[in-house]
């Protein structure tokens, strides 16, 4: 059994790992876990930047990495506590973006300014327990390549948008987005997409339903 499976099954030596890992009550890592452990832990790839006041609250014992050329702007929340967050190349991250994992974002992607990922969901199905000390679940987001997020969008969990898609600013996305498409409103639905046989971008005759996520 390796060390790390030993410390998930011990409850007791997995809480004071944790303990020395994270701040008490808070999602952040220590600051010798950010100077000492993380950056040979993460990876971040060649010019890539990430700003003063960027809140990594990223641990080492989930992956995170940002590829070559990606820049992560002021005031964002990177937080891989509960799944890995990886980042590609050549790709913008805009001015207070929250980003919790597990998340996976391609390359060339544009994402605007407040706009939130969350992989999580809390449970909220025992009505003995306040929603907060309820078990999360996780499904991982997937931006695929050359994707364009407007400003103030919500992604869920589970979503998966597909290349070259186009998110309105303000919306709600529950559903996966088909490549080469573009979605709006909450929850959002095809606005348009592009047909490969006419060379245009057309919009759909009814609004379609996203497709649902796996």
């Amino acid at each position: 059994m390796s060390v790390a499976e030993k410390i998930k099954n011990n409850p007791r030596l997995k809480e004071l790992v944790l303990w020395l890992l994270l701040v008490p009550r808070e999602a952040r890592p220590r600051l010798w876990v950010r100077w000492f452990v993380n950056p040979f832990k993460h990876q971040y790839g060649r010019r890539s930047l990430v700003r003063w006041r960027t809140r990594m609250d990223v641990v080492p014992f989930n992956a995170f990495s940002l590829g070559p050329d990606s820049v992560i702007e002021d005031y964002a929340t990177v937080n891989n506590g509960m799944g890995a967050v990886h980042i590609g190349a050549r790709t913008f991250v805009g001015i207070a973006n929250v980003l919790i994992g597990p998340l996976r974002i391609g390359n060339d992607v544009i994402i605007a300014q407040n706009v939130v990922f969350s992989g999580l969901n809390h449970g909220y199905d025992d009505l003995t327990m306040p929603i907060k000390d309820q078990l999360c679940t996780t499904a991982e987001i997937v931006v695929e390549d050359e994707a364009w997020i407007g400003a103030n969008a919500v992604i869920t969990a589970g979503v998966r948008i597909g290349k070259h898609s186009v998110v309105a600013g303000g919306s709600v996305v529950t559903k996966d987005v088909p490549p080469y498409s573009v979605v709006g409103g909450n929850p959002a639905r095809i606005l348009k997409q592009y047909n490969a046989e006419a060379q245009m971008w057309e919009r759909p005759q009814k609004h379609s339903v996203a497709q649902p996520s796996v």
